[in-house]
């Protein structure tokens, strides 16, 4: 008895130690692959390309092999249950209605390239002699078949990671990608019945009879046709009972998971690959529903964190270095001819679809390269096929082709945004960055009648000299109603939009009335044109971007909200031109301007030859402060307004030291501070120092000082400007966001804005164009093709 129990013991010891050490490789390989990714980061290297490479390294490390050795048996397991998730939820994705439907853009140039890849690897692959065996057309087809398909996964992640995944060659390629992986994969499947061999692939020379093809032809067409059938009713009644917002019951998550692993499962009871019947079953599984979405996205977290450490090491263990025989050509000839006919095929079938489709030949070359990415699925079966009459040599050869196809990528994807940057329209969207001696075009979007007055005050004093001047459009927004509607007629082009609705005439006639007797008297450098945003109000936004892109301009001015009451208080406003406001600061393609009127209307005439208007700008810093300063250079050449620049500096004094802690010293904040003082300094020597700017310094400690500089400035300044999220990451403004009534104004213009401030002074809230991406200059959306 004492004997048993220390065997035991021993037994327990032994397999907690074999444990520890498999936690301990697996931890090792996550750090190892999360570093290497890291490294890689400046190359836009996908995550695939580090886990291959940190794979392949510990998989062949002498003395973790023994390791593998034990762990082997288990290895199996693990990795085809990962695979199965992996396939379910990438058959989830997938539209089986698409071949159905007309042929898209994208799903003809996967099919050209498709085609063009099967033809010429199944002419090809034979002379490398990958498949020995018996039988060697049945892999040869299977094997072309593989090598047509694309990675849609990795691919779609990678060219969103490298931001073009929204411009149209980026939507192209990733609806390609998918067409291109549904397919092959569908082929695939459908082809393994046929295949003489077993779920595993052992070397078996044994051929299915015709009657086990009829088996399992019918077998996988009633999975098919049960999974299409009875998931939807299944998996609606799931989520009936488990409406958004409220947790799912536990249950209902039991029961919906035990009903895809019953559906999965069934295939082993007639040989049908398991992986497979998981991807067939993903096609027929509802793709709309909260529960597909948990089940994806739990599958996603899972194959992340967990599953892909342990592939990429079971991967790494099966290519056996050891085996590879680098001296002899055939080896050589295996690992190039599989990259080599990729490329070919999807660079000649994406010529073709693209000389067809009217696709520019450059293009058509880096869709083909991007579409010859490969993924887990492909390594997978490289892995699979060892075993199926092929040498470990040929597999090695296979993963590192499978690497190379994805090396290449991000170099691509440079090449087309460089061509696009090229290729983009040479408006520059920023104030900023505008030429001082081109012409300025803004426009100027109004509520009505009443934004009129303001709106010719700010039109005076941004006119600057007369040559250039300035172009204005004027549009008035007006919201679309049922009775407006009926009344709209929208013509050929931006101009030729009217309006018979009676109000509204009557609405446009007096403010094209009031600005033309502006112009008329003096309106040297200001050209106006008229033009109008009608739409619902979650429409007006985008018909303003439309508008202001199609007119090139520099900056969009927005009446504020909320107007100024007889007692000079600002009323409660229009919540619905807030949401515009607001949408229009995140989405607009160029600077945006919100001017609160609060007595710049009531002035009616801004001299040119006596200072009639005091104007202020705050600087504490960032790209808003300095847009603001850019538009400022222009105010400031106007012989009637008298600029003042109030610098807001963090007070250094032994008083405000205990602040330190809260000063942000990342390397982004020092670029930013750099930039500040570089514009500064040519805003000094250019305007300062000329004299047409005056200026003041103003230390500071915090927030309340800055609340209080601010409150001085009543009865010296009628209108301030300000950028809008000046100050946002400093100490002069951290904590004034605590008490923020409109936070679309930033910090500074909220203060200035707020009911407990000045009635007369008028604040100008300035927003530099924000990019939608990060490509230097050219947005994520761009158009190339």
């Amino acid at each position: 008895m004492t004997i048993a129990i220390t065997q035991c013991s021993e037994r327990l010891a032994y397999l907690i130690l074999q444990l520890a050490e498999n936690f301990l490789m697996f931890m090792a390989m996550v750090i190892a692959c999360n570093g290497l990714h890291y490294l890689l980061r400046p190359l836009s290297q996908p995550r695939i390309t580090s886990d291959i490479i940190v794979g392949l390294i510990m998989g062949n490390v002498s003395f973790l092999r023994n390791l593998y050795d034990e762990f082997n048996s288990t290895f199996g397991f693990i990795i085809d249950f990962g695979m199965m998730c992996y396939m379910f939820a990438l058959g989830i994705e997938m539209d089986l209605c698409t071949f159905i439907k007309r042929p898209t853009k994208d799903a003809q140039v996967a099919y050209a390239g498709i085609i063009c890849t099967f033809l010429l690897a199944c002419f090809v692959t034979p002379l490398g002699y990958y498949f020995t065996g018996p039988h060697g057309i049945e892999f040869t087809l299977s094997f072309s078949t593989l090598i047509s398909s694309t990675a849609s996964p990795v691919l779609t992640r990678l060219l969103t990671n490298l931001k073009i995944g929204k411009s149209d060659i980026g939507k192209l390629v990733i609806g390609a990608g998918m067409h291109s992986d549904f397919l092959c994969s569908l082929l695939l499947s459908i082809g393994y019945i046929f295949m003489p061999l077993d779920t595993y692939c052992p070397a078996s020379n044994e051929k299915k009879t015709l009657q086990k093809v009829i088996m399992m032809s019918f077998a996988v067409l009633g999975q098919t046709l049960f999974t299409a059938v009875v998931s939807p009713i299944f998996i609606e009644w799931v989520n009936n009972e488990n409406p958004e917002g409220k947790p799912m019951k536990g249950s209902h998550l039991v029961l919906s998971i035990a009903f895809m692993v019953m559906i999965c499962a069934s295939s082993t009871l007639y040989d049908y690959s398991p992986v497979l019947s998981a991807f067939m079953t993903g096609i027929c599984f509802p793709r709309e529903g909260r529960v597909s979405k948990w089940i994806v996205s739990k599958i996603n977290y899972l194959l992340t964190t967990i599953f892909f450490p342990i592939f990429f090491l079971w991967m790494g263990y099966a290519a056996d270095f050891n085996q590879f025989r680098p001296g002899h050509p055939e080896t050589w000839i295996r690992l190039f001819l599989p990259v080599v006919i990729v490329i070919l095929g999807k660079i000649l079938g994406t010529l073709v679809s693209g000389a067809v489709l009217g696709f520019n030949w450059p293009e058509s070359i880096f869709i083909g390269l991007l579409l010859t990415s490969k993924g887990h699925f492909h390594i997978y079966l490289a892995i699979k096929v060892m075993g199926c009459g092929t040498s470990t040599s040929t597999g090695i050869a296979l993963i590192i082709a499978i690497f190379i196809t994805l090396a290449y990528a991000p170099a691509i994807v440079a090449h087309i945004i460089k061509r696009a940057r090229k290729r983009a329209p040479t408006h520059r969207m920023a104030i900023q960055l505008l030429d001082p001696s081109s012409e300025l075009r803004i426009l100027l979007c109004l509520h009505g009648p009443e934004n009129v007055p303001a709106s010719i005050n700010f039109m005076e004093i941004t006119r600057g000299v007369a040559d250039p001047g300035i172009m204005v459009y004027v549009a008035e927004m007006i919201e679309l109603t049922d009775e407006i509607s009926a009344t709209v007629d929208r013509g050929q082009t931006i101009d030729a939009t009217t309006v018979k609705d009676k109000q509204v005439m009557e609405m446009r006639d007096q403010v094209t009335s009031s600005l033309q007797a502006y112009v008329d008297n003096d309106g040297e450098g200001i050209t106006i044109r008229r033009t109008l945003a009608i739409s619902t109000i979650n429409g007006m936004a985008q018909n303003v971007c439309v508008l202001a892109e199609d007119l090139k301009i520099a900056l969009i001015i927005l009446p504020f909200h909320r107007n100024q009451r007889q007692d000079g208080k600002l009323d409660g406003g229009s919540q619905s031109f807030r949401h515009v406001n607001r949408k229009l600061l995140r989405t607009a393609p160029c600077s945006v301007g919100i001017l609160v009127n609060r007595g710049l209307g009531s002035i009616e005439r801004i001299s040119r030859s006596e200072v009639s208007l005091n104007v202020a700008v705050v600087f504490i810093g960032g790209k808003d402060d300095r847009e603001a300063l850019a538009y400022v250079g222009r105010v400031s050449r106007h012989s009637g307004v008298k600029v003042t620049v109030i610098r807001f500096l963090v007070d250094t004094t032994a008083e405000a030291s205990r602040l330190a802690a809260y000063r942000v010293s990342l390397p982004e904040k020092e670029e930013e501070m750099g930039l500040d003082d570089e514009c500064f300094a040519q805003f000094y020597e250019k305007h300062i120092v000329e004299g047409r700017v005056s200026y003041m310094e103003k230390h500071l400690a915090n927030a309340a000082e800055t609340f209080t500089t601010l409150r001085s400035f009543e009865g010296q300044y009628s209108l301030v400007i300000v950028g809008r999220e000046g100050g946002a990451n400093s100490i002069l403004t951290k904590g004034m966001n605590d008490w923020q009534q409109c936070p679309e104004l930033g910090p500074i213009g909220d203060v200035l804005s707020g009911p407990d401030f000045s009635t007369t002074v008028s604040v100008l809230i300035i927003q530099q164009h924000k990019l939608r991406g990060e490509l230097e200059g050219l947005d994520e959306d761009f158009s190339i093709m």
